[in-house]
């Protein structure tokens, strides 16, 4: 049985109330993916009211609205309302191709944003302003010529994939700037403080003279400081015209400027509310003054030292505003400086994130700033500095969000990415010093998150088998007092190391203790024992032979040791800025069976040389001397030079004084045998690597090393040996790179070593794992 319904449905074509009616039930017809519940929420009537023609265009409006339906149509069955949809379809996938100067994350994320992303509503015109908005990206970088196309394919269901294709085109490159107006300074001295550059030989690397809307502002911004920073107060720029070339590859910059006069500084004033901070200590911390020519570099630069010492006295959300006022004189200014000092803040709470390793506890022993007191700028920053000397750390970042609710709290939130600190290791291998290694090694700087660090290795190669235990609690009280111990056995044949022949077997132990003296720098002492028995090799060199014969061969040595650190460097592994140093006097305790003493010097002091490189200083020295009824430096407590982490470029220990062969060896041999003074130094310059993105686990330099070691009491026996006043210094010069990886720290050094009186010069490259340079 056919049945037919008659369906009449009344379009809303007049307004009026001639076709009203009262509607007792709604039904929706076409909907696909969209519930009927979310078109009944969309009508503004409810079932029972009375309903006219106009009504039924507010409902059409309402429900297009939404923006969930390309076409909406509203009837009448009786007294059922009637709604046919058509929705719009979904986007059930972007695809995005071409595009390689600008990510497809970030391309995303724009499209998402302005409501284009999977699962979404999509809309045609939507995507049609986005294409454009890509357009002018790219044309705000300088690829006048690129171009996005796009494509919506249909899928079953109601839903689209939406495709991208992306032709980036070329950077148009700048062909001419020109600036107007200017009488004071040069065109050559204000292109020179631009980023955007003319062609030059070495464009096609450091690609700056590519055009770039970003650029151009920054370097617009940076003329207008130049002005200002030396009194041109009224300097403004008034155009800034870009053409483009026919071919879309040239570009051309004109910047009209005025210059204006220039001005002095008349006076300082400072207005506003300061609490209890005195104004003479504000007033110390500006840096304009009377007679000065308008610097607004310096105004700012006091704005950020007023605003950083309200911050330490409490006051974080203190604010200080300098406001040049031009005199009557019309040449003069007065620099008024309005400062807020606000509410004395006080922190609620120090929360750490990201040390999914380390314990909140080493984290938390490490802060300056506390709890409950009040919130000090310098604190704060000082106890993110500490956190990164720990070296447990890639980055520490720091954020201090105001408490909901309140005025005068905040909270410290401390983010860290932690990056290996130690090694886990057995191992078969080659080294060109130490020959073939045999071992298992544990070396960890942060024991199980707790800050304690632990060292275990047992090793066995051409050169020394030996086994030792170390471990240190930097923290065995909890005012900072450390304690470590350890103890050791070594069995060394030193000629396996291009050390003259001889052997030692070693053991012995040591007890430590370190004690705060300031932030940065800490006092030590040590108390160990050590037991050492000395094996002359085939053919000893006669240095040894004649100590032996003096001393005899085996040794009880009872050693104390005063030491002092200081390490105010900017991170524990790597560091780039900064300085630290050390000095450690080491003395052998009367009753010893060999009486002597070392003293050891090392320092390093970093410089920065503007934006991009960086300037080491590093210096190490050792002076021995034996005193007491010994008469004569024990040779095997000997300094030694050269090689990796010392004069690059020779060989490991090779410098200094050589070993007097042996009459009686028939294939005579010099050997190094070291000597009681030290001097290494070190210049390096340090620059970023270039397509590296994390810098923060790679270092760089080229470096120039000088060193040598040598003896203030050379035996007459000795053929090579010389004295410090001799001046007999080894130089080297090269590149040497380090790199952080989850294994070990990776050095290399390809350098070129030469001496300076002969001027002999040769080549060589370096490689060595577990060491920084």
């Amino acid at each position: 049985m056919i049945r037919f319904k008659v369906l009449l449905l009344i379009f809303v074509l007049s307004a009026g109330n001639a076709n009203a009616f009262v509607f007792t039930d709604v039904r929706v017809e076409g909907l696909q993916r969209i519930s009927a519940g979310t078109v009944f929420g969309a009508i503004p009537f409810n079932v029972g009211d009375n309903i006219n023609t106009l009504d039924l265009r507010l409902i059409v409006r309402s429900l297009f609205e939404t923006g969930s339906f390309d076409d909406v149509q509203v009837g009448r069955d009786g007294n059922v309302l009637v709604i046919i949809v058509s929705e719009r379809p979904s986007i059930d996938e972007i695809e995005i191709e071409g595009n390689k100067a600008i990510k497809t994350e970030d391309l995303l994320d724009g499209l998402s944003d302005s409501g284009l992303a999977v699962g979404q509503i999509f809309k045609k015109v939507t995507l049609e302003h986005i294409a454009t908005g890509l357009e002018r990206q790219y044309v705000s970088q300088g690829r006048y010529d690129a171009s996005i196309e796009t494509e919506v394919v249909p899928l079953p269901r109601n839903r689209v994939h939406i495709k991208v294709d992306v032709d980036e085109g070329s950077v148009s490159g700048i062909k001419h700037i020109n600036i107007v107006g200017n009488t004071l300074f040069s065109d050559e001295e204000l292109l020179e403080r631009m980023e955007l550059k003319l062609p030059t030989l070495l464009s096609f690397y450091k690609k700056d003279d590519k055009y770039s809307k970003e650029k151009l502002t920054s370097d617009i911004e940076g003329l207008e400081s130049y002005y200002l920073d030396r009194g041109y107060l009224k300097f403004t720029v008034d155009s800034t015209q870009v053409s483009i070339a026919p071919n879309k590859e040239d570009v051309y910059i004109t910047i009209n400027v005025t210059e204006g006069e220039k001005f002095t500084v008349s006076a300082v004033d400072i207005t506003g509310e300061l609490h209890d901070v005195p104004e003479g200590s504000i007033r110390s911390l500006i840096l304009s003054s009377a007679g000065q020519v308008f610097s607004r570099e310096l105004m700012t630069a006091s704005e950020e030292r007023i605003e950083r010492i309200l911050g330490n006295a409490g006051y974080t959300f203190a604010s200080a505003t300098g406001q040049p006022e031009v005199d009557e004189s019309g040449d003069t200014v007065t620099i008024r400086f309005f400062v807020d000092a606000g509410q004395r803040a006080y922190v609620r709470r120090i929360t750490f994130r990201g040390n999914t390793v380390t314990h909140d506890e080493v984290l938390r022993r490490e802060m300056r700033q506390m709890e409950g007191g009040w919130a000090s700028t310098a604190a704060i920053d000082h106890s993110k500095l500490r956190l990164e000397r720990l070296g447990f750390f890639k980055e520490v970042t720091v954020e201090t969000p105001q408490v909901p609710g309140t005025e005068d709290q905040i909270d410290v939130n401390y983010s860290v990415e932690e990056q290996p600190s130690g090694a886990i290791s057995a191992s078969l291998g080659y080294a060109g010093d130490v020959g073939l290694i045999i071992g298992a090694n544990y070396q960890e700087n942060n024991v199980f998150g707790t800050g304690n660090s632990i060292n275990i290795g047992i090793n066995r190669s051409d050169f020394q088998k030996s086994f030792n235990f170390s471990f240190l609690d930097p923290y065995y009280t909890v005012d900072g007092v450390s304690r470590g111990y350890s103890v050791f056995f070594r069995k060394s044949d030193f000629q396996e190391r291009n050390i003259a022949r001889f052997s030692t077997d070693t053991y012995g132990g040591s007890v430590n203790f370190g004690y705060p003296v300031s932030e940065v720098s800490r006092l030590g002492f040590s108390f160990g024992y050590e037991n050492t028995t000395l094996k002359e090799g085939i053919f000893p060199a006669q240095e040894i032979s004649q100590f032996l014969a003096s001393e005899g061969k085996e040794f009880d040595l009872f050693s104390v040791t005063a030491s002092y650190t200081m390490s105010a460097l900017n991170r524990g592994l790597l560091p780039t800025g900064g300085k630290s140093q050390s000095l450690s006097f080491e003395l052998m305790v009367p009753g010893s069976e060999l009486e002597f003493a070392r003293i050891n010097y090392n320092g390093q002091i970093f410089f920065p040389l503007g934006r991009s490189f960086v300037l080491r200083l590093r210096a190490d020295l050792g002076y021995g001397e034996a005193y007491g009824d010994t008469k004569v430096f024990p040779f095997y407590k000997n300094f030694f030079t050269g090689g990796m982490g010392a004069v690059r470029g020779y060989e490991t220990n090779s410098l200094g004084p050589q070993a007097t062969p042996s009459p009686a060896d028939s294939f005579p041999q010099f050997d190094p045998i070291g000597g009681n003074v030290l001097i290494e130094t070190s210049a390096e310059l340090l620059f970023r690597l270039p397509l590296v993105k994390d810098q923060r686990q790679m270092k760089s330099a080229f470096f120039v090393d000088a060193g040598n070691v040598f003896n203030t009491n050379c035996p007459p026996i000795s053929v090579i040996c010389h004295s410090p006043s001799d001046g007999e210094l080894r130089y080297s010069a090269g590149i040497a790179v380090t790199w952080i990886t989850g294994f070990a720290p990776l050095s290399f050094a390809l350098s070129f070593p030469f001496n300076e009186k002969s001027g002999d010069e040769s080549e060589s490259f370096q490689f060595e794992i577990g060491k920084t340079f």
